[in-house]
């Protein structure tokens, strides 16, 4: 009985892993994120109203149904995985109640359409990345809002008597640098207005968006391709040690073939009746074994 139970489970297993069942589910992923968008769209015909919440919840028992199985085929080693409890969470919010205190909670249905990470290797192996570059980034978020607070600091106090509007406070201050920043009409809206009354404005910017936005912000991405190429070195040597470990259990089992045809013709030349010649031929076998060892 436990056997069968086990070899229900494999096929399980087997079955949720499976390529096909990982691409439907990802077609279903995707129909949703359509449905999803189109249920914003201000279309009111009554077959329209009536099919989107009808097909909003066909979708959540397909997800539901999937969860489930992947619960029955891994039981606890379900929760070892970070995606898995990725995937829980949204599900769970799917099937919280759309009425009263959790109305709010309807506008939370399009993080489904996350589950593509999930779902597709490639670009589970991205996030993967951007999550091993936390660390770095922190260090360089350190830096940026260090030059941030203290250029705001040195606005403020150059400025604000001149461009109160832009400049009056160190919050204000602090959001037009994060314009500057940006270099979104940081020329014309800022830089320009205060050069009216202080000609030399010009240089402040200047190093302002050198140091934030080409050098800083540009360590963000340095941070993140290394990231994304240590993932990738990661991989390769996964693959490298797999196949070495194929390699090394292919060579054992044909030592072991070696072994048991050298006692097989040992067998059949005593049925012969030379037994020095079943001598030779089983020592010449097990030292061909012995050299492919």
């Amino acid at each position: 009985m436990k056997s069968t139970s086990q070899g229900l489970r494999a096929r399980l297993t087997a079955f949720v892993e499976s390529g096909g069942f990982r691409n439907s589910i990802m077609v279903v992923i995707i129909f949703n994120a359509i449905t999803l968008g189109l249920d914003t769209l201000p279309f009111a015909a009554p077959w329209f109203v009536r099919s989107l919440p009808l097909i909003d919840r066909i979708v959540v028992m397909i997800f539901v149904i999937e969860l489930s199985l992947k619960l029955i085929a891994y039981r606890l080693q379900f929760f070892r995985s970070g995606w898995n409890w990725f995937d829980l969470v949204v599900i769970l919010v799917s099937v919280l109640p759309m009425a009263g205190s959790f109305s709010v909670l309807r506008s939370l249905r399009v993080l489904r359409t996350f589950r593509l990470f999930s779902v597709m290797p490639e670009m589970r192996k991205v996030v993967e990345a951007l999550l091993r570059a936390i660390p770095g980034m922190g260090a360089v978020m350190a830096v940026l809002g260090l030059t941030f607070y203290v250029s705001a600091v040195m606005a403020t106090k150059l400025y604000a008597g001149t461009n109160p509007e832009r400049f009056g406070t160190l919050g204000d201050t602090a959001f037009s640098l994060f314009q500057v920043m940006t270099l979104e009409g940081w020329a014309t809206d800022l830089a320009l207005p205060v050069m009216e009354y202080h000609p030399w404005a010009w240089l402040f910017f200047l190093v302002f968006i050198v140091l934030t936005s080409f050098a800083i912000l540009n360590l963000f991405i340095a941070i993140i391709v290394d990231s994304l190429q240590s993932k990738h070195f990661d991989a390769e040597e996964e693959r490298d040690a797999e196949v070495g470990e194929d390699v090394i259990e292919l060579q054992s089992e044909i030592a072991g073939l070696r072994g048991e045809i050298a006692q097989l013709t040992a067998l059949v030349q005593r049925s012969l009746g030379s037994p020095a010649a079943a001598d030779g031929s089983a020592s010449k076998a097990s030292k061909a074994s012995d050299r492919s060892e």
